[in-house]
């Protein structure tokens, strides 16, 4: 199965400048767990993710102003990201790898297409390989899972 079946095309984007307020408000615009940060307005590079649980644990937790704080204090860089054309269970084998709840998809260009996450996995494949995945993905590391 082709990734461009079961992802979320065009997902929510917001730039580095955005409040955490702003960008809580389009999760539930939404109903997403995360918004794509990209690069300046009308930009498609992307730079970083933030989560719900970015705003969980790295601003909610630690005290800051979610009304004046910006998602670039808080969001994750380090981003984990697949072609456009990957399969569904190339995805699940990366997120299994690299421990991540969600991908990217990119273009050839590098832009975002559009995001497959653990949710995804779970509404679109047989209930073991959904497991499998959410098995995998939840293991304890030796590093944080960025999303």
């Amino acid at each position: 199965m082709k990734l461009e079946k079961v992802m979320c095309a065009d997902p929510q984007c917001c730039t580095p400048e955005t409040t955490i307020q702003e960008a809580a408000q389009m999760m539930v615009d939404c109903d997403c767990g995360a918004i794509r940060v990209i690069e300046g307005q009308g930009g498609s590079r992307p730079i970083g993710i933030i989560t719900d649980r970015d705003i969980a644990c790295r601003a909610v937790a630690a005290g800051l102003d979610p009304t004046r704080t910006t998602v670039d204090k808080c969001m994750s860089t380090q981003l984990a990201t697949v072609s456009a054309d990957t399969s569904v269970e190339d995805c699940c084998q990366i997120m299994e790898k690299r421990q991540v709840r969600r991908l990217l998809a990119l273009d050839d260009a590098g832009k975002i297409v559009g995001i497959i996450s653990q949710a995804d996995i779970a509404l679109n494949l047989s209930e073991h390989d959904a497991a499998e995945v959410l098995k995998e993905v939840s293991q304890p590391s030796e590093h944080a899972a960025m999303t």
